[in-house]
């Protein structure tokens, strides 16, 4: 049983919509490593864990880098901190700043790739209702 307050992973799993393994991979390489151990050396997370898991879902198909999602996480984490000086928080605000400009224009480019497939499932509908009109 864990914790109060804390999930094992296969209900972080079923919140997340992430298979274990991804879970498990992105602890490995410190994107979000389990907040406690149960005492059988279970991974136990919390809602903090989850929330941060669910943005990295959403940076996912706008194919940020794991580079890139380290370090918006790593913002992210220097502007919650009260003790982050000013003259820092302003200079991560900017790269906060650049993160939306990065994602708005990924945003787009993802709209004119979906209005190409769009117009391509149209052109397929076209053919097929030619091809089954009698001549």
């Amino acid at each position: 049983m864990p914790e109060p307050g804390h999930m094992q992973i296969g209900e972080v799993a079923e919140r997340t919509g992430l298979s274990l393994r991804t879970i498990r991979y992105y602890g490995e390489v410190g994107l979000v490593e389990p907040s406690a151990r149960s005492r059988g050396g279970f991974r136990l997370y919390t809602q903090e864990d989850v929330d941060r898991l669910n943005l990295i879902k959403r940076m996912k198909p706008l194919e940020f880098s794991l580079e890139e999602t380290r370090e918006l996480l790593e913002t992210f984490d220097r502007l919650g901190a009260a003790q982050t000086p000013a003259q820092d928080r302003e200079a991560l605000s900017e790269r906060l700043d650049a993160f939306e400009a990065a994602v708005v224009a990924r945003c787009h480019a993802l709209r004119k790739q979906l209005a190409m497939a769009e117009e391509f499932a149209g052109r397929l509908r076209e053919q097929r209702a030619r091809a089954n009109t009698p001549v």
